[in-house]
């Protein structure tokens, strides 16, 4: 580091004779210790004869305290003598003051830089050096440096993320299409996707996506746009694409500069050799396009996919969002019906018309009857749970439930009505099966039957009508 001050660039004073005559040795050291925060007192063999410091900049210095008699040169680090010659050489030109850095050694940590200057002055050679501190300087430029090496390796994996993304984006057999959300226009796509329009990629970019969908579908294709936007809720819809027949799937993306559509290109076309395929594929788009919610997890009830019907009950925007979520996340009672359901399911393989309820984003709840079924296989196991909202039939039953028939009968309730009401039906069933063995041990003798129930005869016939026994309808 080396500054040149000129001497066209040095003002001086008018009359130093007048203003500065009759200081002192003390004000003269005074001034200079003010000006500097290292001054250096050197005879014309360059070795100190005085120092000062301030603030404290000499404190870690090596045997700072022992300059006095020494060479300056044998103060500094190796790289910083021969700049001490050059000043040395430099302060006997009037006129011109040249600075440079001058490292010195610490007892402990980075070396100290300083910043000299030597002024020649007096008879005999004698010399002034003025230093400044560098250290802020110093930690200004290491916290730049610091940066942008920083910033150097945010851009290399930048750089890596792109080009992966790129190998991805183009080598996909899926057809892929970016499009801005403001005008339509064709920002991205990959070959698959321009090979489907049946041109080449320079050309396919700029066109406005309307113009790459044959005949009447484009109507179709722009509500389908209209109506992504939204709701922000994915959606497809078959269309021909370059003379042939598509699956064209379309989602929102969110950018800072807008939103783009993401436009996913799928041929429908199935050979007879896939046949196994197509029923699959068949069976998927049977379940996404159900009214009830499908969802499929692993066997710790962890989801794997679930479709709309799920997304829309749960109040999810995108049906994504529930990939890698527990399903007890959503279930009514948390901790409980979840694990109830994975028992049932490892000892029976199966559960049918499983009450719960079902929680939403907003914290709203809705009653639900669960179905579900367990997969196993020796690679990939699963387990497949169908969800129906029974909120409305509800309502209409105003909460009453059929008395049960059987012991079995009155275990399903369990999980699906509170305890409370569960005891409530095992009393009503107890009290049915007696009056029907009191009126089969009499032959029908209904005032028989009332002795040995210990009822009178009105209170007996209350109960026939109440259980819709003996030809007797409920009330």
């Amino acid at each position: 580091m080396r500054l040149h001050v000129t001497a066209a660039s040095v003002t001086k004073f008018d009359a130093p004779k007048q203003s500065l005559s009759g200081l002192g040795t003390e004000a003269v050291a005074a001034l200079l210790s003010a000006s500097a925060d290292v001054v250096l007192v050197l005879d014309g063999q360059g070795v100190i004869r005085d120092v000062s410091s301030t603030n404290g900049v000499l404190a870690n210095v090596r045997e700072a305290a022992n300059w006095t008699g020494k060479a300056w040169q044998d103060t500094v680090t190796i790289e910083s003598k021969s700049k001490i010659e050059r000043l040395l050489k430099e302060s006997e030109n009037e006129g011109r003051i040249s600075w440079r850095q001058i490292n010195v050694a610490t007892t402990d940590g980075p070396d100290l830089p300083l910043s000299f200057c030597a002024l020649r002055v007096g008879p005999k050679g004698r010399t002034i050096a003025l230093g400044r501190d560098l250290r802020s300087m110093a930690e200004l430029q290491q916290q730049l440096v610091d940066a942008q090496q920083a910033l150097e390796r945010d851009y290399l994996r930048l750089r890596h993320l792109e080009s992966r993304y790129r190998i991805l984006f183009d080598l996909t057999a899926e057809g892929v299409l970016v499009v801005d959300g403001k005008n339509m226009k064709i920002i991205e796509t990959n070959p698959a996707a321009a090979a489907i329009i049946g041109d080449s990629v320079l050309k396919v970019v700029g066109r406005n996506v309307l113009d790459c969908i044959d005949g009447e579908a484009r109507t179709t294709v722009a509500k389908l746009l209209d109506t992504v936007h939204a709701s922000g809720q994915p959606d497809q819809i078959s269309v021909k694409v370059g003379g042939e027949r598509c699956t064209l799937s379309v989602s929102v993306m969110h950018e800072e500069a807008g939103e783009l559509f993401l436009l996913r290109l799928g041929s429908t076309a199935v050979t007879p050799v896939a046949g196994a395929d197509a029923r699959a594929e068949l069976v998927l788009r049977v379940l996404e396009q159900t009214p009830d919610a499908f969802v499929i997890t692993n066997n710790d009830g962890d989801i794997l996919a679930v479709n709309r019907a799920f997304a829309e009950m749960v109040q999810l925007g995108r049906a994504e969002l529930a990939l890698g979520e527990s399903l007890d996340r959503w279930l009514g009672r948390a901790g409980i019906d979840l694990n109830v359901l994975l028992a049932n399911l490892r000892q029976r393989g199966n559960v049918k018309l499983f009450a719960t309820t079902l929680r939403t984003q907003s914290g709203g709840s809705i009653p639900v009857e669960i179905s579900a079924a367990s997969v196993p296989h020796s690679d990939l196991g699963g387990l497949g749970f169908t969800i129906r909202d029974v909120g409305r039939r509800l309502g209409n039953e105003n909460g009453r439930h059929d008395i049960p028939q059987s012991a079995e009968q009155l275990s399903e309730l369990v999980g699906r009505v509170p305890l409370r009401e569960i005891v409530g039906e095992t009393t009503d069933l107890i009290e049915k099966l007696a009056i029907e063995a009191a009126l089969k041990l009499t032959q029908d003798n209904r005032a028989t039957a009332a002795e040995i129930l210990g009822l009178s005869r009105q209170s007996l016939y209350v109960k026939l009508r109440q259980y819709g026994i003996g030809g007797l309808g409920g009330d």
